[in-house]
């Protein structure tokens, strides 16, 4: 590993000019590749302090052993061969999205004689014009197929395609009027690249016009009693009509734009675009990319920008393109795409309005895309075993924990204090045995209260169990949740000891949590606490924490564990929250009061405490409300209020 001091460049070598700069390692191999307004300021941003970099920044500049530079007369020039560089060398420690699936495009071969519609997965060729990308290949092959009714292109490969001319007879398309046969002459080559170029119109977002044309064609023809004419002009209309309402209308007609949101977690961030032509999604894509740092969304944003339309051809570049973010250096993104499509490019962030809408859309999409790749990850055998072997030798187990649970803690404010436990079997979310919590009185006072409270609660049922069971608590327990020693497993989720107890926070929450287990007498259940701020795993007898690689395994499976425990502590704690303010506890265990009869009530009656002055006869107003369960409203209502009071519903 090299010293950044040992190649660190003279000061008055680098120039002041904008620039592009690489970072090379010992075999000459470019591990990082930069633009910069200023390359003297930036080089010296990595050379002046490098125990004060991030991470992965300190990695990279003890990886390299050179750094090279490039002068450039523009910032642009700089956004270009930064891309062009990062291209052709693949940096290691460069940000790049990968596509998260392969994606069919309906493309166009125009740089061909004779131009040739197909769908394609590969890399783009110049010349070809791609529509897409679409999600299922069945979409683009009935689009395509409703396209040849009205646009004969030919769609045979060239090898078919000069037998064809070879032999003089056209393929079995060419019968059957799906394809204008340029290989035996029906039409010139001027002809057949006049009908590819109008169906390449078409797919750009002048449907209307075409079929505007057409109807005005088939009337012509209707009224010269051409009917044979007139019924294909007719079919034509129906399969272009069908096209344009395959594809779904979000925004006025006269939009062409791009929408792009992005979602992330600590360790991925997915990327999700729409491509709408004429108000109308024509095409949608997503990326992923492994994040090695704490780069913000405006970072990613630019290099996925710099990603998407590096290569694009003008014409896939619109007029328009909306973000959830805008890049780091927006001035520089917006001349570059200018530039790319041969016309003014905006780039913005939609505030509200149908755009703001779309938007919302786009980034649930890329919610999705992210939370669809985590769990694919996850379910991976391969990476389940090294997640688990990487925390057996990190927390120094005995073996790699097969049973993990978590808990979490959640409040407002210190009210509705609740507590979830989420357990996972192999790397996998078991969640028949998932448990919530509710935690009162003097235990709800404090997170580490509330947690030595949660622990002692689920353990002593593990005791319990284990008394009756002895078997489930001498067994090993396996990934199906049975033990050893007997087939049939012991009743509850109480009844299985977890390898490892994990808690969703720093050293005071493990530790109560561990002296919770003391307290109980086990001593052979392993507990750690992962703190989402750093990101860092902490273990009851060590006062600092352990930093786990932030690419590892073993902590993504953590995060997913911690991420897991808080979402089903924050939805039982919402259901608590909701139950307490719309009123719960004065009706709760009336038989046939439920929660829209309840509803029902307050609306009419607007207070607990009017409800309580109402006569049975007036709650039997109420839709739904009969006189006998009236009657039982209005007792347990005067019940309550002598007793205790209550004016919660």
């Amino acid at each position: 590993m090299s010293h950044p001091q040992s190649y660190r460049p003279k000061s008055g070598e680098v120039p002041t000019e904008p620039g592009v700069y690489r970072f090379l390692d010992p075999d000459g191999r470019v591990v990082y590749v930069g633009k910069a307004k200023n390359l003297r300021a930036r080089l010296n941003s990595y050379f002046a302090n490098p125990a004060g970099l991030h991470p992965r920044t300190f990695a990279m500049v003890h990886t390299a052993s050179a750094v090279q530079w490039t002068v450039v007369n523009s910032e642009v020039e700089a956004l270009q061969l930064e891309f062009t560089w990062i291209k052709e060398y693949a940096p290691r420690f460069n940000v790049m999205f990968r596509d998260d699936k392969s994606h069919p495009y309906l493309a166009f071969t125009m740089q061909d004689e004779y131009p040739r519609a197909m769908i394609t997965r590969g890399a783009r060729k110049p010349g070809t014009v791609y529509f897409g990308p679409y999600t299922k290949v069945w979409a683009i092959r009935e689009t395509l197929d409703l396209l040849l009714k009205a646009f004969p292109v030919r769609t045979c490969t060239p090898t078919v395609f000069r037998r064809a001319q070879q032999t003089g007879r056209p393929c079995l398309l060419g019968y059957i009027d799906k394809c204008a046969a340029p290989c035996v002459g029906r039409v010139s080559a001027e002809e057949h690249r006049e009908l590819a170029q109008q169906a390449v119109d078409f797919m750009n977002g002048d449907g209307g016009d075409f079929i505007a044309e057409r109807k005005e064609a088939m009337a012509r023809a209707a009224a010269e009693l051409d009917y044979e004419r007139a019924a294909v002009l007719r079919d034509e209309i129906e399969a272009l009509t069908t096209v344009l309402e395959k594809s779904a209308v979000v925004l006025d007609v006269r939009t062409d734009a791009d929408v792009f949101a992005m979602a992330e977690d600590e360790m991925h961030a997915a990327v999700q675009v729409f491509h709408v032509r004429q108000g109308r999604i024509r095409g949608e894509a997503g990326w992923i990319v492994d994040k090695m740092d704490d780069s913000p969304p405006e970072v990613l944003t630019e290099a996925y920008l710099r990603q998407v339309y590096g290569d694009a051809e003008p014409v896939a570049v619109p007029r328009e393109i909306l973000l959830d973010t805008l890049p780091a250096d927006a001035d520089t993104m917006t001349e570059f795409l200018t530039a790319k499509r041969g016309g003014r490019v905006t780039l913005r962030v939609p505030q509200r309005g149908e755009k703001r809408a779309v938007l919302e859309t786009v980034k649930k999409n890329a919610q999705a895309a992210l939370t669809l790749h985590a769990s694919r990850r996850a379910s991976d055998l391969t990476t389940r075993s090294q997640a688990l072997a990487e925390l057996q030798e990190h927390l120094d187990l005995p073996q790699a924990p097969l049973r993990i649970e978590c808990y979490d803690v959640s409040h407002t404010q210190g009210s509705e204090v609740v507590a979830s436990m989420v357990v996972f079997e192999d790397g996998l979310p078991k969640k028949r045995e998932y448990r919530t919590f509710g935690i009162s009185g003097n235990a709800a006072r404090d997170d580490t209260s509330a947690m030595y409270d949660v622990i002692s609660r689920r353990f002593s049922r593990y005791l319990e169990q284990s008394a009756r069971s002895p078997q489930a608590a001498s067994g090993a327990v396996t990934a199906g949740g049975a033990s050893e020693e007997g087939d049939e497993p012991a009743r509850g989720g109480f009844s299985y000891p977890p390898s490892l107890v994990v808690v969703d926070g720093a050293l005071p929450q493990v530790r109560a949590a561990e002296r919770a287990l003391q307290d109980l007498g086990i001593l052979d259940i392993r507990v750690a606490g992962l703190a989402k701020r750093l990101e860092e795993l902490w273990v009851p007898e060590d006062d600092y924490p352990l930093v786990l690689p932030r690419n590892s395994e073993s902590l993504f499976l953590l995060q997913r564990l911690r991420d897991e425990a808080h979402r089903f502590a924050i939805a039982f704690h919402r259901k608590r929250r909701s139950r307490a303010m719309t009123g719960g506890s004065a009706l709760d265990g009336i038989a046939g009061l439920g929660e829209t009869r309840r509803k029902a009530l307050l609306k009419a009656f607007g207070s607990v405490k009017r409800l309580r002055q109402a006569s049975p006869e007036e709650i039997a107003g109420v839709k739904g409300i009969g006189p006998a369960l009236a009657e039982k409203i209005a007792a347990r209502l005067h019940q309550d209020g002598t007793s205790a009071g209550s004016d919660k519903l």
